[in-house]
């Protein structure tokens, strides 16, 4: 959904060290802060973390929505609800679509 951006990543001492370059950086996107080489915490501002929060919320719904449709669509397969036609599933489209079904 969203477009991949490089996470800023900075060591535990640079809180201390280099803490409005941190603050900048975690104004605009996720930084990541390690401890003896490894991950340990995230750090941002809470903008970034609200459209963090938005941005997963509408993958979420969608990977829902996508889930029902290919559900939908076995259930339809399965029934006999298919066409192997092109003029006749574009017959169906334009009768469903201006309820003439």
């Amino acid at each position: 959904m969203g477009t991949a951006v490089c996470e800023p990543i900075y060591s535990s001492t640079a809180l201390a060290t280099r803490q409005r370059e941190v603050k900048n950086d975690a104004v605009k996107n996720v930084v990541h802060i390690t401890e003896n080489g490894n991950g340990a915490f995230i750090f941002c501002s809470e903008e970034v973390f609200a459209r963090r929060i938005q941005e997963a919320k509408e993958e979420a719904r969608y990977e829902l929505e996508m889930e029902y449709l290919l559900f939908r669509a076995q259930q339809d397969f399965d029934e006999g609800r298919y066409s192997e036609d092109v003029e006749d599933f574009c017959n169906r489209m334009r009768a469903a679509r201006y309820g003439n079904d």
